[in-house]
């Protein structure tokens, strides 16, 4: 911890100790964040039946859909942060830091109004079932209406991510998931608001978040403090953090837009799977954002020792990045296995919805540290500069081939487990190719070319 500007640094010390005690507040805050969603389709499968359910899982894709650029532009200012924090550049650092936010709160409001707009049409356009689709378009226009508060934490947080500062995420994110249980209960059961009430909840707890992080970074006396007359674009750092968010803002578009055919095709078996796979979907996020918060990791730690020419900290952390998720994955997928059963039952008491869950278990579970491989990997790269190789191997693995699979493949199998093994297939698929190109590509060159 640099005791003038109470920031972070990875590039000293223990590598192991540096990214388990980053990544550590951050699989807690996704893991809270994840948890309030999931309750909202606990509270809602339970307490409204199983067609609400059904309606959050068909609109879940669609939500990252309209998420998905912004997560792109966050992780592009994460990493010229952390890389100016390595090279000790205030000034840069101040700039990088007030044009995040900048974007932050443009792209916040097109999403909110996109998604008010055309929230009906698209799930019109999944295929959505009659008896599910007025949920579903109230859910999502209720949740798009709270977007831009939902952009602005999420790049808040990257900021104080990027400056090794995740416990602090960590606790808003708590704040906010302990807001959206208690306002769950609150309209969901007290008041009886339906599927609008689990909507307004999740708003509520966003809106918290976003307040209490820009608080802090207004007030905090670092290298990173904002000041809210300063938020405006500087057109050389908004190129570069475009520059290096628009391959993985694009990579995630695209992959969510894939997803929503994927989701499509679900929604082709009716309600009862719609609801089982979105419950699971639900519990598919507890192992899912773990590995991307170690990828994530990955990219901060790779970021500032990058920016500092320390390469070999770099490989070391990619090494122990690997080993981490496996571990995590392997360990959860066994425990997942293991009381299947009963966690679908928290969702719904619906035989057949029970049922579809614990399919899409049997097909997830064992394949998850395939996937930790995949995100290591690609934060590792990231965090260097190279976006696009890693953005290359996800539109290959989770976009192209799920809609070849989903194009040619599902009409011959017609039954929904051939869109359950289209995952694991997918990551095996990703996988291998990020592991060829971390070992072949010269993605380790960059650092001297630029000097």
């Amino acid at each position: 911890m640099n005791e003038q500007t109470k920031t972070t640094m990875m590039t000293e010390g223990s590598v192991v100790k540096n990214i388990l005690f980053f990544s550590v507040p951050l699989i807690l805050g996704n893991l809270l964040q994840q948890l309030y969603n999931t309750v909202d389709s606990i509270i809602v499968g339970n307490y409204v039946g199983s067609n609400a359910l059904a309606a959050i899982g068909s609109s879940t894709s669609l939500v990252y859909l309209l998420i998905a650029f912004s997560q792109g532009v966050s992780v592009g200012a994460g990493v010229v942060i952390s890389q100016r924090l390595g090279q000790k550049n205030k000034e840069g650092v101040q700039t990088s830091v007030h044009t995040a936010l900048a974007l932050a709160v443009i792209l916040g409001i097109i999403l909110t109004v996109g998604g008010i707009l055309f929230s009906k049409e698209i799930l019109l356009w999944m295929n959505t079932p009659e008896e599910v689709l007025t949920d579903a378009v109230t859910y999502l226009r209720l949740y798009s209406a709270g977007m831009v508060f939902n952009v602005v934490y999420n790049m808040a947080a990257g900021i104080l991510n990027a400056a090794g500062n995740s416990k602090r995420s960590l606790g808003y994110l708590a704040i906010a998931s302990v807001t959206n249980l208690i306002l769950d209960l609150v309209f969901i059961v007290g008041m009886k608001t339906g599927i609008a009430g689990a909507a307004i909840a999740t708003n509520i707890g966003q809106i918290v978040s976003c307040v209490l992080a820009i608080w802090f970074l207004v007030r905090t006396q670092t290298d990173y403090k904002v000041c809210l007359s300063k938020i405006k674009i500087h057109k050389a750092t908004a190129g570069l953090i475009i520059k290096i968010g628009l391959p993985t803002g694009f990579q995630n578009m695209v992959i969510s837009l894939s997803n929503i055919l994927v989701q499509s095709s679900v929604n082709s078996f009716g309600a009862n799977a719609m609801a089982g796979f979105g419950a699971y979907m639900k519990v598919d996020g507890f192992n899912v954002l773990p590995v991307t918060s170690f990828g994530m990791a990955a990219t901060t730690f790779v970021g500032q020792n990058f920016g500092a020419g320390k390469l070999e900290r770099v490989k070391r952390g990619m090494w122990i990045t690997l080993g981490i998720g496996m571990i995590y994955t392997i360990t959860t997928g066994i425990l997942l296995l293991t009381f299947s059963e009963t966690i679908m039952h928290l969702f719904s008491n619906d035989a057949a919805v029970i049922d579809y869950g614990q399919q899409a278990m049997r097909f997830f579970c064992p394949f998850y540290w395939v996937l930790s491989i995949l995100h290591a990997l690609s934060g590792t790269v990231r965090g260097t500069g190279k976006s696009i190789p890693p953005m290359i191997v996800l539109l290959i693995s989770l976009c192209l081939f799920r809609v070849l699979w989903v194009q040619f493949v599902m009409p011959d199998i017609a039954s929904i487990e051939g869109i359950f093994m289209l995952y694991p297939i997918s990551w095996t698929i990703g996988s291998g190719l990020m592991i060829l190109y971390t070992w072949k590509g010269k993605w380790l060159t960059y650092y001297e070319k630029r000097r």
